[in-house]
């Protein structure tokens, strides 16, 4: 079976070695993991991947060879019986329902749904208001209400959430992605500036040409510092949830930027940046970054690009604990704010189209604080954001 896993690694282009398995097999017999396959997994992904970027396409073919299974939800306050959860129905209402029915606003929802926990005793299905499958209420799994809570539905179908109960696994970005990055590239190009540091180990061919005739022939090598490009970028990528729609594009962005900017930092967030950001998206929850801690590491020479969709509730942006995951202490447009504040030179790239901005409020209150330096995830785009970006910035040091 493991020979099998091998090969399949291999099939998936992932650079594993037979000394990297014959390590695995060494720690195997020394029972590092023994009778679990969540041991065995972080085992086999910590001897065989060397790269995190190769998470993914690891996680896919173990997932696929062994048949695992999707991890546990979290431990919640108030346990609810998995049954009540069951999707029996999907309900679709029409037009003219969806229009009857009216979001109740934060605080109501909040209140009302810590009620519906004490008083609530059995499953329901089909009704507006208990916790249930299939019904109107603000809160359960396949139904309707335009602003709601998510509980036990293993996917977004409307995109109307204001919070999801369930534990969420996201993905980290493949950067090997190489397919329609070579235009990006060449977008990315606008945000260039050129500086010479470092040794004096290449050749000025010019210099030495001159130096050489001035010496009547014989040959003045004269040598210079490398030329590179010296902007320094920060990437945050919303990540999970709507941003799934937007994952190839969004991959090959990231594959671009990797190898375009040599001082690039990049980080992890969902939906708004809160008090947290991440490097990899399997232990957001264990290894994650303040963002504090991300503004006090990064000085503000550094240009700040988001990449996202914009598109969550709105409470998400304005409330404490609007959050579709967590209950955050501040709200998101505080902590965009002081992102901005302190990298003055910053953009937005959205991966929806234009067009379709004006009809989501919360697109339209982020682009209204990034002060309209938001962007389509396009060539275009990219290269008015990049041309953005250099405009406002510093000026380069002289070459």
């Amino acid at each position: 079976m493991l020979i099998d896993f091998f090969y399949a690694l291999r099939d998936a282009r992932l650079p594993v070695t037979l000394k990297e398995f014959l390590t695995l097999l060494e720690a195997l017999r020394q029972h590092v993991a023994f009778g679990s396959l969540d041991a065995f997994y972080y085992l086999a992904r910590t001897t065989l991947v060397k790269d995190e970027k190769y998470y993914d396409r690891f996680d896919q073919v173990f997932g696929h060879h062994f048949q695992g299974k999707s991890l546990t939800l979290d431990d919640l306050q108030t346990e609810i019986p998995e049954d009540w959860l069951r999707k029996q129905v999907e309900k679709f209402l029409s037009e003219e329902e969806k229009r009857q029915l009216e979001a109740m606003g934060w605080d109501k929802l909040m209140d009302t749904l810590r009620e519906r926990l004490a008083e609530q005793h059995e499953r329901h299905q089909g009704g507006n208001k208990w916790i249930g499958t299939g019904g109107t209420s603000p809160f359960g799994a396949y139904g309707y209400n335009p602003a709601g809570i998510r509980i036990g539905q293993n996917e977004s179908r409307h995109r109307r959430a204001v919070k999801v109960w369930d534990k969420r696994e996201f993905r980290n970005f493949d950067d090997s992605v190489e397919l329609g990055t070579r235009n990006i590239k060449v977008a990315l190009r606008r945000l260039r500036e050129f500086a010479r540091d470092g040794a004096e180990d290449v050749l000025d061919l010019d210099a030495t040409i001159a130096a050489t005739a001035r010496n009547a022939g014989m040959l003045d090598l004269r040598m210079t510092r490398e030329l590179h490009n010296a902007v320094k970028v920060l990437v945050l990528f919303d990540v999970g949830g709507s941003m799934d729609d937007h994952i190839k594009v969004v991959e090959e962005l990231f594959s671009a930027v990797k190898t375009e900017f040599k001082h690039l930092e990049y980080y992890y967030f969902h939906n708004c940046v809160y008090e947290t950001v991440w490097k990899d998206n399997h232990r957001r929850q264990s290894s994650s970054l303040s963002t504090w801690d991300l503004i006090h590491t990064f000085g503000a020479d550094y240009k700040l690009i988001l990449v996202g969709d914009a598109t969550m509730s709105p409470y998400e942006i304005t409330y404490p604990g609007g959050s579709v995951e967590h209950m955050n202490p501040e709200p998101g447009e505080t902590w965009l704010r002081r992102l901005l504040e302190h990298f003055r030179h910053a953009a937005w790239l959205n991966p929806v189209a234009e067009q379709a901005w004006d009809y989501t409020p919360s697109l339209r209150m982020l682009r209204q604080l990034m002060e309209n330096r938001m962007y389509p995830l396009t060539l275009e785009g990219i290269d008015q954001a990049m041309r953005a970006l250099k405009k406002s910035g510093i000026a380069a040091p002289s070459v």
